[in-house]
């Protein structure tokens, strides 16, 4: 049987191949938008650049983080009541318009206005990922779902690795450009979801007359088992960051060469873009949340790693590889896995999911300074039980049996040439 079950089920290409071509432009826009997405990575640099102090540019990016965690709530909320398309549409729009005015804010004078605007430009910007998610989990069948949303991952990891590139170039011709370059991957994406992505009908037409919001997040907050999901999200995403906060310091302390740090950051990239297809093709067959529960275990094993020697280069290298292991097998089960709730309820409960893990990116790095200073090396220990923590939480809070929903009819704006193939 279980030969059978392997050789029914599609490899990589064959998945790529039957991918619905709306599908196919989702996917485009996410890489498209990522490749720009400067504003949490340079904001600080920028900032500092154009003259405002240290303790401003800090306040600026803890606004704009705060915009991005309620920007999921926010996401979830309108793609329930107005549809994915439209969602990402204006939010992609908004977000254009609001980066690209950053670099006419940026000075001490106008500071008030520019924490406005960085707040506004996190909440628009983060918008689009419930959206992204829900349409994600309409368009694909539910036996492809879990790939659907490893190719979403790759997508932005590609895009992750490429804007850095066109960053150092961007630096050369003007620091002004990095936004105004972000403005216009947003725009663009806005334009690609209104002329090729489909227009489906809000969720919220298909909801009980009583089914609001507060009724919902109320049930949400009931559900004991998805609670402890939300607290995998956030604890496996304040370890996840760790990688980029405490490792960097641990490398300089210990008079590595820097380059030491360029390589982990590379190694992981590559693994991820190359091998997280096939990996899942694997994964797909276990129960979501034992592969969720595995993979947080695995990640934070590796960062355990790191923690084993204080002078072996090897040891950090083979710390990434396991710690990249735990990502590729648990992240798409973990990101998956609100979109099988009911339609009724999937842009909420996906939203406060999102929220969640981006509360814990957020949260990550001051607690990560913090527990090196006081811990220096024992952090790493530290990761690996929280880790098998989140392990716990995905074990259990991700055991959920959901009964099959009779597929949607197409709305009328669906069936168009450019849907099909």
């Amino acid at each position: 049987m279980n030969a059978t079950k392997a050789e029914a089920a599609p490899g990589v290409f064959a998945t790529l191949k039957t991918t619905p071509t709306p599908v196919r432009y989702l996917l485009g826009g996410v890489f498209i938008n990522q490749m720009g997405a400067f504003v949490q990575t340079f904001l600080v640099l920028y900032l500092t650049v154009r003259g405002l102090s240290l303790g401003q540019a800090g306040a600026a990016l803890t606004v704009y983080s705060a915009g991005a965690v309620l920007g999921t709530l926010l996401g979830g909320e309108l793609t329930h009541r107005l549809g994915a398309r439209t969602t990402i549409a204006v939010a992609m729009s908004a977000s254009a318009l609001i980066v690209g005015s950053v670099p006419f804010l940026s000075d001490s004078d106008r500071f008030g206005f520019l924490l406005a605007a960085v707040l506004l430009g996190g909440l628009a910007t983060q918008s689009y990922r419930p959206a992204a998610a829900v349409l994600l989990s309409d368009l694909m069948p539910d036996e492809h779902r879990l790939m659907a949303f490893s190719m979403m991952r790759i997508a932005m990891n590609i895009g992750a690795a490429v804007g850095p590139l066109i960053a150092a170039g961007l630096i050369l011709l003007d620091w002004d450009w990095l936004f105004w370059f972000d403005a216009i991957t947003a725009g663009a994406y806005a334009l690609l979801a209104i002329v090729w992505l489909p227009k489906t009908p809000p969720h919220a037409q298909e909801s009980e007359p009583t089914s609001d919001s507060r009724s919902v997040y109320a049930t949400m907050l009931r559900d004991g088992r998805f609670l402890l999901f939300l607290l995998s999200m956030l604890i496996s995403a304040a370890i996840y960051v760790q990688y980029v906060v405490a490792l960097p310091l641990k490398i300089t302390s210990e008079n590595h060469p820097a380059a030491l740090y360029s390589v982990a950051l590379a190694t992981s990239s590559v693994i991820l873009i190359l091998c997280e297809l096939k990996v899942t093709t694997y994964v797909r067959h276990w129960p979501p949340n034992v592969a969720s529960a595995l993979g947080n275990l695995v990640m934070g094993a590796g960062l355990a790693v790191f923690g084993l020697s204080t002078d072996s280069a090897a040891l950090i290298l083979i710390g990434i590889v396991v710690f990249v292991s735990g990502i590729m097998i648990g992240g798409p089960s973990s990101f998956a896995h609100p979109a099988r709730y009911p339609a009724a309820v999937k842009a909420r409960y996906v939203g406060a999911a999102q929220a969640m893990f981006g509360l814990g990116s957020a949260l990550g790095p001051v607690l990560g300074v913090l527990a090196w200073d006081k811990l220096g090396n024992g952090i790493w220990l530290l990761c690996g039980i929280i880790g098998a923590i989140a392990a716990l939480c995905a074990l259990v809070g991700m055991n959920v049996r959901f009964e099959p929903e009779p597929a949607p009819e197409p709305a009328p704006e669906d069936v168009s040439a450019r849907d099909v193939g």
